[in-house]
């Protein structure tokens, strides 16, 4: 599995849309929504930064290391 982004879990929690998140980092949608579902294969620090800075989290509350050897 990887890395599993859990961007949905957060904002849920914050009571946030990733439209809200969206214009509060600066953001385009569609690269929120890539991330989102996992689909990335990068993230900037300056990015993650926005997004923790504005869900008030840690990186870790968003990005999750799952072990492939179950």
């Amino acid at each position: 599995m990887g890395i599993v982004v859990n961007l949905d879990v957060v904002l849920a929690k914050r009571k946030m849309s990733l439209t809200e998140l969206s214009e509060r980092v600066g953001i385009t949608m569609s690269n929120l929504s890539i991330l989102k579902k996992g689909k990335a294969k990068a993230i900037r620090f300056s990015t993650l930064e926005s997004i923790c800075t504005v869900l008030e989290c840690q990186p870790g509350d968003i990005l999750e290391y799952q072990d492939n050897q179950d």
